[in-house]
């Protein structure tokens, strides 16, 4: 449906401008007299086929959201993980990992449009895919998973942005007193100047606006991978040999968790799948990032090939970091991969890879929170429409920025959610088990069960044919990965719960 033409008055009463139905009213400043804009004759320059903004995102800019959600803190694990698996499993699985990514994440980009994917009706969210396509109870699943997902990833980043500021503190605090002080310190004050930074990037109204934070934060990430990569290639040279063995960490290994012993190896084997998991977990936040692209070419062709860059450079990636870091430190490989070289020496490269963490984190924060954000607001401004806390915007001129629309709703209800995340972060600090159960918890249903079902549907695929058999056999392999891994990373929470005083974290 085509929008009408409507007259706009020159001054905006009390600089309101409503929003209703999620419709956005744009309009322009004029000084004088009334003006008349009649949209409908530039309709396919200025709008898309839904009647929304021409989207202007591209291959490169959805490739940049993507490198910024995959690179993320999940990258820092992966020594651990493939110390936990051994020169065999290790690399293996991880390339399995980014194979099933890879397949799943094409398929779901088919579902970006209902029916014809290139002239069918347009999904704006994942959940809203879900809906469409398959509809009924699993809607309800779909949105409880990925938002609580969405949740779950704000406070595993928080956690890390936390460890990779105290990182520079202490480095610089141990250089600054020649050794002489261990520079314990609290990891809550971070968390909170965390959580400042991102109540002020959460008013961000949209997620097409933060392409520049994800281009940001996407060469963040290539910055402390870099680092972490040369300073393990260094620590090989510096040992004249590659540490692990081709079965993973030894029975008897005393690490700082104490001695591993037979169970401890397979539940650390266990929370190793999750970890690889979560280092791939994008697929919650794809269809929304699909509809930031423009079009022509249609949006899943333009999807499909930055998906593809997207994974295969994320790979390598993970591959050169998490091999070399496992070289680099064998059976005693870090939790976080930058923390294994010593805050020390030399300690300005490390702060500046552990700086690039923090920025990378701020940005991918934002990335996973937004469609969190779109869902509520959307929400309540079809529950109260008439309300001008929910939908009323006030401009607000911001120096070298321009006017600012400032909703009253989005200021409180973003902040909420930051704070929520903050505190959870304070209570459970324990950055390699929160990103083992979010792996776990997220893989199967969101990276892997819904985006089968609703390309089955989709595509009209027989039960029982061959293709519908390979993909259910896909799909339940998966679950029995994930939930294996989900068992490994409750019991590493249980064993750092035995230990753990709240708001009392040192380290």
């Amino acid at each position: 449906m085509l929008p009408r033409s409507r007259t706009l008055p020159t001054r905006m009463h009390q600089g309101i401008i409503e929003e209703r139905q999620d419709v956005k009213h744009y309009l322009q400043n004029t000084q004088t007299e009334t003006v008349a804009v009649n949209i409908q004759p530039n309709y396919s320059k200025c709008f898309d086929d839904d009647g929304r903004l021409k989207r202007t995102g591209t291959f490169w800019t959805a490739t940049a959201h993507i490198i910024t959600a995959v690179i993320g803190s999940g990258v820092l694990s992966l020594a651990w993980a493939v110390a936990q698996l051994g020169w065999v499993a290790g690399p293996v699985v991880m390339f399995l990992f980014a194979l099933v990514n890879l397949y799943t994440s094409t398929l779901l980009t088919q579902c970006y449009r209902t029916g014809d994917s290139v002239t069918g009706q347009r999904n704006y969210t994942y959940m809203e895919a879900v809906k469409s396509i398959l509809g009924g109870k699993k809607v309800k699943l779909c949105g409880l998973i990925q938002y609580v997902n969405l949740f779950g990833i704000a406070v595993g980043y928080t956690i890390a942005a936390s460890v990779s500021m105290m990182a520079i503190k202490r480095s610089n605090c141990y250089h600054n007193s020649d050794g002489k002080d261990p520079c314990h310190m609290s990891s809550n004050g971070y968390m909170i100047t965390f959580g400042i930074a991102e109540v002020i990037f959460s008013q961000i109204p949209d997620f097409d606006q933060v392409w520049w934070l994800s281009i940001v934060a996407a060469i963040m990430s290539f910055t402390y991978s870099s680092v972490g990569l040369s300073l393990g290639v260094a620590k090989v040279a510096e040992n004249k040999t590659f540490k692990g063995s081709m079965l993973g960490i030894s029975i008897g290994t005393v690490t700082q968790a104490g001695t591993v012993t037979g169970t401890q190896k397979i539940w650390r084997s266990l929370q190793a799948l999750g970890a690889m998991a979560f280092a791939y977990s994008f697929s919650i936040i794809l269809i929304e990032i699909q509809d930031t692209i423009k079009s022509p070419p249609a949006e899943h062709k333009t999807m499909r090939k930055a998906t593809a860059l997207s994974i295969a450079v994320t790979t390598v990636f993970y591959l050169l970091c998490g091999c070399m870091g496992y070289a680099a430190f064998g059976d005693n490989a870090p939790g976080n991969l930058l923390t294994g070289f010593g805050f020390y020496d030399p300690y300005w490269l490390l702060d500046i890879a552990n700086l690039a963490i923090v920025v990378h984190l701020i940005g991918a924060y934002q990335v996973f929170s937004q469609p969190l954000f779109a869902f509520v607001e959307k929400w309540s401004a079809r529950k109260w429409p008439k309300s001008s806390f929910v939908t009323g915007e006030y401009d607000i001129a911001v120096p070298f920025y321009g006017v600012y629309q400032l909703n009253f709703f989005r200021l409180v209800w973003r902040s909420i959610f930051v704070l929520l995340t903050t505190l959870m972060a304070m209570l459970m600090p324990f950055f390699n088990d929160v990103v083992g159960l979010l792996g776990a918890f997220g893989f199967w249903p969101l990276t892997v069960y819904f985006p089968i079902d609703m390309y089955i549907s989709q595509k009209k695929i027989g039960r029982w044919t061959s293709r519908w058999i390979g993909l259910q056999l896909l799909s339940v392999s998966c679950l029995i990965i994930s939930l294996v891994a989900a068992i490994g990373s409750i019991a590493g929470v249980v064993l750092d719960l035995k230990t753990y005083k709240p708001f009392r974290t040192t380290y």
